[in-house]
């Protein structure tokens, strides 16, 4: 009977369609496993490339640190008072500030050196002589006399820089899914230019702070661009290592702000502060050239199917990394000629929202991203020292945080090596969650029962440990922001890329806005505002545990492929196998219990009443499944 069995035919093509389960896989899709491999993989080409994405990320990190020069705090010395008080007669109160704190802003009921009245005895003055305690001679505070009534305008001011940037990184992230990410990156640097160079001659402070607003707005583009473009051009393994040489450049653009600053000062034409702004914004000049020189992202073109454009390109990146593409076998080019028909298809991150479990990655890096620089403000104020030289700690403060982010970058490295992507956001989470908990609570309540009679002892220690606590909170902070941002960009979709990091960035731009924000409220509600954030880090740890692990894996292109990429289970797949396999065990020493019985008895009755509810045609027709059943449900019975 076996000899005599026919085997069935195969079916053939008809109508010269292959069946959809011979259909070979598609190519193009894959890009980082078959598109780039067949141009040479992270050849020369992407290589140069990438160190283009480099050199703007110095340059980015002098704008981004500026304010801390343009609008630093100076100290004021009332030269002539409003009323002829006995008061004031000799040197008038000198009062330093630092950290962005405004000056001259005392309460109602405080006092300076004998001078009672608070602010208004403090600001009756007529005539400031203003010194600034940076590289700088002059700066937009000293410029316009900032101070007193007017201190409000410094925080204006260096609001508009941030929320100008976080408009950006929404506005901009958006086009870039839209247009493409080189007509960002050109438009950005234009408009750099343009509204960069027009800070620096601002009449007032009104038009320092919109130019200003309109400066962070394209900063945003511009970082954003350059990172989905550094990242689009890698293969996964090279994705981290060269984001973190970009993040190491800003951090080494901010060591090197003071310095720079330094050389601008006592410029004879200009004040110092508009030297200094055409110092950081003239550099860019050098990015003009990236109109011709900077290609549109290859892995854009393919995801939104510009496949016109992209067989060009592929064409060229083969020729320059010395690949013959009419000898390659793996059949891309081929692919991509039968694709030329097809029109672009874009989609916008609005989209986003109806899928099931992108949506809640990106909100958990999000959370994640506001946290890490929200309470980053809080570590860094606890770090200050109240009781020191103002000279002093404006530069040791300055240099303590540039050195801090500088060891975060090269810590960060190993950690994700050893660790992955996902296990090291978690650890350093996990160490800023502890820093600021052990910072609120537990050294307070160690002072207060260990330490109750002996009061200086027990400040003395409570200082020394509040800024050591700070100083691993800003390290682990620092080191979650840049993770937060990193992830994010590696499992967003590359059809949404730009609305994904833009969302993340945005968040993050929220989370630096705090600290304005407490500063035009001199400080009040600074420790509620550390218990919250406090809080959101053990909100973020749960959080975290659901997000997938995008190490060595390629960069999703789709939504699709965003959708299913998700957190692997904890167990192995061998293991999940055998948890889930049936096992046959021998149950025969298992005895009629009364509920057994019952049990059992009850599924006969069901299994019988079903049995006589089929019609008999169709048992007839199915071959005798229900019979089986039957005796399947009989032979449970009999174990």
């Amino acid at each position: 009977m076996a000899a005599g069995r026919q085997e069935a035919p195969d079916h053939q093509p008809e109508n010269g369609f292959t069946p959809l389960d011979h259909m070979p896989p598609r190519l193009l899709p894959h890009i980082d496993a078959s598109v780039l491999p067949s141009l040479g993989g992270f050849g020369k080409h992407q290589k140069q490339l990438v160190v283009l994405t480099w050199i703007p990320a110095l340059f980015i990190g002098f704008s981004q640190f500026s304010d801390y020069f343009l609008l630093a705090q100076p100290n004021g010395t009332c030269v002539q008072p409003l009323v002829n008080d006995s008061s004031w007669t000799g040197t008038p109160p000198l009062l330093a500030v630092t950290g962005g704190t405004p000056a001259f802003q005392l309460g109602s009921n405080e006092t300076v050196e004998g001078y009672s009245g608070g602010t208004a005895m403090l600001c009756a003055c007529k005539e400031w002589k203003l010194e600034l305690l940076t590289g700088l001679s002059q700066n937009v505070v000293t410029k316009w006399n900032l101070v007193c009534d007017s201190a409000w305008k410094v925080h204006i001011a260096k609001f508009s820089l941030l929320v100008g940037s976080i408009f950006g990184y929404l506005v901009m992230g958006v086009m870039a899914d839209w247009f493409g990410r080189h007509p960002v990156l050109i438009l950005s640097v234009l408009f750099m230019l343009m509204f960069g160079l027009s800070v620096s001659f601002s009449v007032n402070a009104t038009m320092f702070s919109t130019l200003r607003f309109f400066e962070g707005f394209c900063l945003a583009g511009l970082t954003l661009s350059l990172y989905v473009l550094r990242i689009e051009l890698c293969l996964p393994d090279w994705r981290f290592s060269m984001t973190m040489v970009a993040s190491f450049l800003m951090v080494v653009g901010q060591l090197l702000m003071p310095g720079v600053a330094a050389l601008c000062r006592n410029w004879p034409d200009r004040d110092d502060w508009q030297v200094l702004q055409i110092v950081i914004i003239s550099p860019f000049v050098l990015m003009l050239p990236y109109v011709w020189i900077f290609p549109e992202s290859l892995r854009w073109l393919l995801a939104t199917q510009h496949y016109r454009r992209s067989k060009a390109m592929m064409l060229r990146i083969a020729k320059k990394n010395q690949v013959d593409m009419t000898t390659e076998p793996s059949g891309v080019l081929t692919e991509l000629e039968q694709e030329l028909h097809k029109k672009p298809q874009r989609t916008c991150i609005v989209k986003m929202m109806s899928t099931r479990n992108l949506w809640k990655n990106i909100v958990v890096l999000c959370v994640n991203s506001l946290t890490g620089y929200g309470i980053h403000h809080c570590f860094s104020r606890s770090m200050m020292d109240p009781e020191a030289r103002p000279t002093a700690m404006c530069h040791t403060d300055y240099y303590t945080m540039a050195g801090i982010a500088l060891a975060t970058c090269l810590a960060v490295c190993p950690a994700v090596a050893l660790m992955g992507r996902r296990g090291g956001l978690l650890t350093f989470m996990i160490i800023t969650a502890l820093a600021s908990l052990l910072q609120l609570g537990l050294l307070n309540l160690i002072g207060k029962y260990s330490l109750r009679h002996d009061t200086v002892l027990r400040d003395t220690l409570n200082r020394k440990f509040s800024v050591a606590f700070s100083i691993i909170g800003m390290f682990s902070s620092h080191a979650v922001s840049t993770l937060s941002i990193f992830f994010c960009a590696e499992i967003t979709p590359t059809v949404i890329r730009g609305g994904g990091l833009g969302l993340v960035l945005a968040s993050a731009g929220f989370g630096m806005l705090t600290a304005p924000i407490m500063e035009l409220h001199n400080q009040k509600g600074y420790f509620l505002h550390h218990v919250i954030f406090a809080c959101c880090t053990l909100l973020c740890i749960i959080c975290l545990l659901l997000l997938p692990e995008p190490r060595g894996q390629p960069l999703p292109e789709s939504l699709a492929d965003g959708e299913s990429f998700t957190r692997q289970t904890l167990l192995r797949p061998g293991e999940q196998h055998l948890l889930l396999a049936k096992t046959d065990r021998d149950y025969s020493r298992v005895h009629d219990t009364p509920i057994h019985l019952t049990a059992t008895g009850s599924a006969t009755v069901a299994a019988a009443t079903a049995l006589a509810a089929v019609p008999a045609s169709y048992a007839l027709a199915t071959g005798g499944e229900v019979l089986d059943n039957c005796a399947v449900v009989n032979g449970v019975k009999a174990s």
